[in-house]
């Protein structure tokens, strides 16, 4: 598939070249809407009585991306700032004489863009939340299959308690259910746009609308969007909540690549993907390059969500710069997502989980990883201060000697009426993490 995209082919965009997003978000993506937009909003008046049906038939039909040269666009939109000036010139022209008066009639530029702009997001969004459902469905899988497999639970880098791979992958599920949570409540109220010069749909008053409030709510059915409770020039609410549930997305997915990647490592080995990806000079490595684009895409988000961010400050009823500067990282945003579910379905569903491996690193410390359980099971019968002092000896001496704790806890004259088989099994020491994996499968 080739990227339709004004920096290239997406040789430095790995993350997202060739995803359903990349299309979704090309510039024929948004010349499609931007005609859209235009066409919509004829048709929207002529169901008010605004215009001839005719016009609206003859708007619909110019409006085909295909009659229109994108790239002339672009050179031509530098006089006024915005592509959407010479479009309108171009359709109209187009359209014809007879009903060119009723293109863009009304609007401003920034009615056109915006509406064009929630149209690429709510197409796009789609796409990603497609992604999202398939990939927690991918760890559902997982986190049943692995309820019960034990490896270590590690805290600032280094072996803490056991826990189990199956609680690991709710983990994550759990934070890709947040993500498809907040993008589908987004997606779900993604509004046009329609004020006007000044956003008081004066103009429409001018063309004989006896009731311009009407109007939005038309334009809102012709394209599957919301009708706003007020037009939102400077209010860029829709926008923010964009950036917000996108970057959350970025992150979230990152979550589980981050783990992925750090499981996956040589000297670790817990995991590894399905299909990892070459390396130019070592033949034998199998890199986990999923994960890896997707950590990628995770540490831009949250710049590309600021910039969105910051054009909330917005001056007057119509801002100089702002909503320019939300256009491209807007895009990126979109596509960065839309790669990084894509890829997160791919490693979701081809990861393999290696219980041998984990079994054996719950023995790294001889023991020591279930020594919480034996503190607070051995004072009761030695007392805090002996029960203390007995185990940091023979946690030195495990280490010290190489010998399980289990073995050396035997060897001590109070202790050896005990059976300690259980309480120094690692497998038999993960907590509720068993029934809490359950409490988070019951989500959907």
């Amino acid at each position: 598939m080739t990227v339709d995209d004004p920096s290239g082919t997406g040789l430095l965009a790995p993350g997202w070249t060739g995803s359903a997003a990349a299309s979704a978000t090309g510039d024929t993506a948004f010349l499609r809407s931007l005609l859209d937009a235009e066409s919509a909003l004829t048709r929207a008046q002529a169901a008010l009585g605004l215009a001839p049906a005719e016009a609206a038939t003859t708007v619909t039909a110019a409006a085909d991306a295909d009659r229109f040269d994108a790239r002339s666009l672009a050179e031509r939109s530098r006089a006024g700032g915005n592509p959407v000036i010479p479009l309108v010139a171009d359709l109209t022209r187009a359209v014809g004489e007879e009903y060119g008066p009723y293109v863009h009639r009304g609007a401003t530029s920034q009615d056109i863009m915006d509406t064009a702009t929630m149209l690429v997001a709510s197409r796009t969004l789609d796409l990603i939340l497609t992604d999202l459902d398939r990939t927690a469905q991918a760890l559902s899988r997982l986190a049943a299959a692995h309820r019960d497999t034990a490896m270590p639970g590690r805290t600032l880098t280094q072996h803490a308690v056991p826990t189990t791979f199956g609680l690991k992958a709710a983990g994550w599920r759990s934070l890709v259910l947040d993500a498809r949570d907040r993008v589908r409540a987004v997606r779900d109220r993604l509004p046009v746009q329609l004020g006007g010069a000044s956003g008081t749909l004066a103009a429409f008053t001018a063309y004989g609308a006896a009731d311009p409030l009407a109007l939005p709510d038309a334009y809102a059915r012709e394209l599957g969007l919301t009708a706003p409770q007020l037009p939102w020039h400077t209010l860029r609410t829709p926008i923010a909540d964009l950036a917000g549930c996108l970057a959350f997305a970025a992150g979230a997915l990152g979550k589980a690549a981050a783990d992925v990647l750090v499981l996956s490592r040589t000297e670790i080995a817990e995991v590894s993907e399905g299909s990892g990806g070459g390396s130019s000079a070592m033949p034998h490595k199998a890199n986990p390059v999923r994960a890896t684009l997707i950590a990628a895409a995770a540490r831009r988000a949250p710049q590309l969500a600021a910039v969105l961010h910051g054009s909330l400050v917005a001056e007057d009823e119509r801002p100089a710069g702002a909503w320019h500067a939300e256009w491209e990282p807007l895009r990126e945003l979109l596509r960065l997502v839309g790669g990084a579910a894509r890829d997160a379905v791919e490693l979701t569903e081809g990861l393999r989980v290696h219980p041998d491996v984990m079994r054996e690193h719950l023995d790294l410390t001889h023991g020591l990883i279930v020594s919480e359980r034996l503190s607070a099971e051995l004072a009761p019968l030695l007392g805090r201060t002996r029960a203390k002092e007995l185990l940091t000896e023979v946690a030195r001496r495990a280490y010290a000697e190489g010998r399980p704790l289990a073995e050396l806890l035997a060897e001590q004259p109070e202790l050896k009426d005990l059976d300690l088989s259980a309480p120094t099994d690692p497998a038999r020491y993960t907590g509720s993490a068993g029934a809490l994996t359950d409490r988070a499968l019951e989500r959907r």
